[in-house]
């Protein structure tokens, strides 16, 4: 068992209590800490290397809010990384160690594709939670590899995107010039951790070789029909003379210049996922996901089973008039419940319903109800409102005239954008009833209790107040899904509604209003209007130089401005034709990525079919779950066209998806300060709100049962808590500072060993400087201690002998646990189980070459570069990335030890460790050098020993020497 004073020179400790992370270390320095490392060089092709001094370095750290910076205390180097990292870097790009043959692959050997969700290059670089996700997959990678698995492990770019138009916008730099700049970043970042990726596959969607494909996936849905133009209402900025995205709203007003957006219908295309929608919803059961990522695609998709019903329009006298307002409910049984209708302000049919008298309150409604978003329109803790249009309907099934209102909760996308409201059992319609003195029904009561008639009742019942012989529909007595049945079957015999399966996924808004997109590659012909697609031989329709990207202030995309791109002629007929000008959504590239890196350099096809049957689906898709919904469902979508079409030969694209956890910032420590200006507790919530918080610098900090204390006064307790990294808050940590300080190996170590993958985390600077006096220790413990000069010797310690049993167990022990934690994404587990080996491993006279080795290889997929330059000096030429991994021999798993009572002149003394064979006289010397049990044998006369073999040991002295006190 692995305790934490084992681990006390490099362990991680996390308080069960809070996300703080800390680490005990004495302030002296110990054995773990290595010296400076004085003068020398690295020969070229040499295994070995000699390191100069390494200095010291410190990382200092701003205090927000707090004004003040506080410089922490130099660490020194736990080992040389600074020279063997970029070493092990050029050696693998130099040597392509990585790259998965492409045409000559051997497709016996069995496959693992293990991808990362490609990045959006952003402005801002990396942060350490970036590689978090990364460096698992990484680890899974390099397992798989050295298991001899065929490994594709690629990155690419997701490169086309809103921010970077918007800069483009402001500063005039065309966004190729940023997004590739940024891209270049991102790379070298990320070869600066080690990650083992395929360069020679990298893509990005910005390259017109990639969105050649984009643009005829497109075409192919165009062609099945799956592709179509509808008018969708956007978010127009009269101001700003442009079309928002959703996130580019907040509040109804543009986030730049805060102008008022109103919704605006306009020309769009559309993607008719809803098609899919059954598809997409039952093969989610095969999928090794997790189970809240696919419980939030099915109520994404929303597959409810009801009723259309239809509701005939009275005039001012009370007569039927010809129009027929269609609603869609999942409650028919509550349809004589049902005393007002609800049309969104969007209805087709609206102008028809509103009275004279009410018609300028219903324009005034509907003009607000289009500043406000879908999200706002719905959301559930909102006061509900809306206007009477002045107009009636009659309840098909009792008869009577029940009003009609237009209200913005209700959206025209979704159903038929009109509802029958039945307030008694909806607890929507129940406040907008109150509020409105709408009359309210009851038609269903509990099966077990009294009706509370305060408030909605929403569940199932037995029905009451249900009949009308008139209609021929009498539901009383009956449970609620009898009666739901017994409606619809009344409503088809008699015309007034049908049986009608629904979804809330809305087909896809396929198009945007920008330049940094991909080109949509249909042409429009001048003199008919009729839509063209382009010729596949045409792609890549590449999208056209621009110098003004600005919007337009009309509304058109700023692609219009492109006029001799625009203008162009149809290749058949040669009739003038005007292009597309909208751009496709930065959901398109990613949809299909996955599929590209199969086959990156293709250019007769998106992905070969003998390539993409080898390595589809992938076997493992980690990233964050803000992608759970659209992301994952796009592709799914996209897949599952490209299936039915024959270019892909499986239904679903990831089989395994990881959601990895977020990193948060450093623990930030607060407290008040009263009137006087002295510090005071801040544990109170209603003193956080009510005063003014002073961060409190985490040297001051100490811990005090399951609080955070001041140490100068520890009656002040602290309020502590970490924050998801953000520029505005000064906590994003740059994982380049870390590597500078600690190394990349380090910073892998550490993301991996902060806790479970899927769990959020908390940042510890403190933690990363433990785990880097691990590496050091490992380091050492192979390689020896540095020679008086400071520098090391070439080679390692370790000897060409046989290991012992105990040596062996200890290592195949540790070998069977980091494999059965790497198999199960459990990783920090697997790195307690390192460092329980190396503890061990330091009580060693002599470390046979044998396990060091495997413990080398064991150590690799986590920290790669320290593990190649250790394989390097135990005397290999070639790299370690596909040597075998280690195997556990069941027979050194066995616990062959037994716990062993000793027993002095019949009394329990104490308790040995034994082997399971071992002898009476061999039981008996392990006793005597017992500290505990010596005391009781040491000089004394033994008159004779019982030994029961792994029982007892019964030792009973010669009572005439036995020493005063002892007995």
């Amino acid at each position: 068992m692995l305790h934490a004073h084992h681990l006390q020179p490099y362990l991680l400790f996390l308080s069960p209590h809070s996300h703080t992370v800390s680490f005990p270390f004495p302030s002296r320095t110990t054995t773990s800490l290595s010296p400076r490392f004085p003068v020398t060089s690295i020969r070229r092709g040499s295994s070995s290397l000699r390191f100069r001094n390494l200095g010291s370095a410190s990382i200092s750290n701003s205090v927000a809010n707090g004004g003040t910076e506080h410089q922490k205390q130099p660490v020194t180097r736990a080992y040389p990384f600074h020279e063997i990292e970029p070493k092990w870097q050029r050696f693998w790009e130099h040597n392509s160690t990585f790259r998965t043959p492409d045409d000559d692959i051997d497709t016996t050997k069995p496959k693992y594709y293990v991808l990362d969700m490609f990045p959006y290059p952003s402005g801002a670089g990396l942060h350490v939670g970036h590689p978090l996700g990364y460096t698992a997959t990484d680890i899974l990678a390099r397992y798989k590899r050295m298991q001899g698995y065929n490994v594709l492990h690629p990155m690419g770019w997701d490169a086309f995107g809103l921010p970077a138009e918007q800069y483009a916008i402001e500063t005039g730099t065309h966004p190729k010039l940023t997004t590739v700049r940024n891209i270049n970043r991102f790379r070298t970042q990320l070869k600066s951790l080690g990650f083992s990726y395929d360069w020679d596959r990298e893509i990005s969607t910005i390259e017109p070789d990639y969105y050649k494909w984009t643009q005829w996936i497109f075409l192919q849905l165009l062609k099945r029909g799956l592709a179509y133009q509808a008018e969708v209402p956007v978010n127009w900025c009269p101001a700003l003379g442009t079309v928002l995205a959703n996130e580019e709203v907040i509040d109804g007003v543009s986030e730049r210049g805060g102008h008022p957006v109103i919704r605006k219908p306009m020309r769009q295309w559309m993607l008719k996922i809803t098609a899919y929608a059954d598809r997409l919803l039952e093969d989610l059961d095969d999928l090794d996901w997790p189970e809240s990522v696919k419980e939030m695609q099915r109520n994404w998709i929303g597959r409810s089973e009801g009723a259309e019903m239809e509701f005939c329009v009275l005039d001012s006298d009370g007569k039927d008039r010809d129009i027929k307002i269609i609603v869609y409910t999942t409650r028919p049984e509550t349809i004589f419940g049902a005393t007002y209708l609800v049309v969104a302000p969007e209805h087709p049919l609206l102008p028809s319903l509103v009275s004279i008298a009410q018609s300028k309150h219903v324009e005034d409604y509907v003009d607000l109800a289009t500043r406000k978003s879908d999200l706002e329109r719905t959301e559930l803790q909102k006061e509900k409102t809306g206007v009477f249009t002045g107009c009636y309907a009659k309840n098909p099934a009792n008869g009577e005239a029940i009003p009609i209102w237009v209200a913005d909760y209700v959206l025209g996308g979704y159903g038929t954008g009109a509802i029958m409201a039945v307030p008694a059992h909806d607890s929507r319609d129940y406040d907008f009833a109150q509020k409105y003195d709408v009359p309210i029904c009851w038609v269903v009561t509990p099966d077990s209790k009294s009706l509370d008639s305060g408030k909605a009742f929403n569940g199932e019942g037995i029905i009451v107040n249900s009949s009308n012989t008139l209609v021929g529909l009498d539901i009383n007595g009956l449970s609620s899904k009898e009666a739901a049945l017994t409606v619809i079957e009344w409503a088809e015999e008699s015309g007034k509604g049908k049986r009608k399966v629904n979804y809330k996924l809305r087909d896809w808004l396929f198009a945007r209003q920008r330049y940094w997109g991909e080109p949509i590659p249909v042409i429009f012909m001048d003199d008919s209007g009729e839509t063209v697609p382009l010729y596949e031989t045409e792609l890549p329709l590449i999208l056209p130089e621009l110098d003004d990207f600005s919007p337009t202030g009309t509304g058109e995309p700023p692609l219009s401005k492109a006029v001799s791109w625009v203008k162009t002629a149809d290749s058949l007929s040669g009739r003038p034709a005007t292009r597309e000008t909208n751009t496709m959504p930065q959901w398109a590239g990613s949809c299909w990525y996955y599929l590209r890196f199969m086959d990156p350099h293709n250019s007769k096809e998106l992905v070969g079919k003998a390539k993409e049957r080898y390595w589809g689906p992938v076997d493992v898709y980690v990233g964050g779950a803000e992608h759970a919904v659209l992301h994952l469902l796009y592709a799914r979508f996209w897949h599952k066209v490209l299936f039915d079409i024959g270019v892909v030969s499986t239904k679903e694209p990831f089989q395994c998806v990881i959601n990895q956890g977020i990193i948060l910032g450093e623990v930030q420590y607060m407290a008040c300060r009263d009137q006087d200006g002295n510090l005071m507790s801040a544990d109170s919530t209603d003193l956080l709100n009510e005063r003014k918080l002073e961060i409190i610098p985490a040297e001051k900090v100490m811990k005090s049962g399951d609080s955070f204390v001041l140490k100068e006064n520890p009656n002040i307790r602290l309020h502590a808590r970490a924050h998801k990294m953000s520029k505005s808050r000064g906590n994003v940590v740059n994982p380049d500072d870390v590597v500078s300080e600690y190394g990349a190996d380090s910073l892998r170590l550490y993301e991996m060993f902060m806790g479970p993958l899927r769990d959020s985390k908390t940042w510890s600077t403190s933690g990363i400087e433990g785990v880097h006096r691990f590496l050091g220790r490992t380091w050492r413990l192979i390689v020896g201690s540095p020679l008086s000069d400071g520098t090391f010797k070439d080679g390692t310690v370790s000897v060409d002998e046989e290991p012992t049993l105990e040596q062996l167990r200890c290592l195949h022990k540790c070998i069977a646990k980091v494999t059965e934690e790497i198999e199960g994404t459990r990783f920090n587990t697997g790195i307690s189980a390192m460092m329980e080996f190396l503890n061990a491993a330091y009580k060693w006279d002599k470390h046979p070459r044998s396990v060091i080795e495997a413990f080398v290889l064991l150590l690799s997929p986590y920290a790669p570069h320290l593990a190649e330059e250790l394989w390097s000096r135990l005397g290999h030429r070639k790299s370690l990335a596909y040597v075998p991994f280690p195997k556990a021999n069941p027979t050194y798993l066995k616990d062959s030890t037994v716990v062993l009572p000793v027993q002095i002149n019949g009394k329990t003394r104490g308790t040995i460790e034994v082997e399971e064979t071992c002898s009476e006289e061999e039981a008996f010397v392990l006793a005597s050098r017992d500290e505990k049990l010596s005391k009781y044998l040491d000089g004394q006369s033994v008159k004779k020993r019982i030994y029961v073999p792994g029982k007892i040991l019964n030792v009973v002295l010669d009572r005439k020497n036995i020493k005063v006190g002892v007995q």
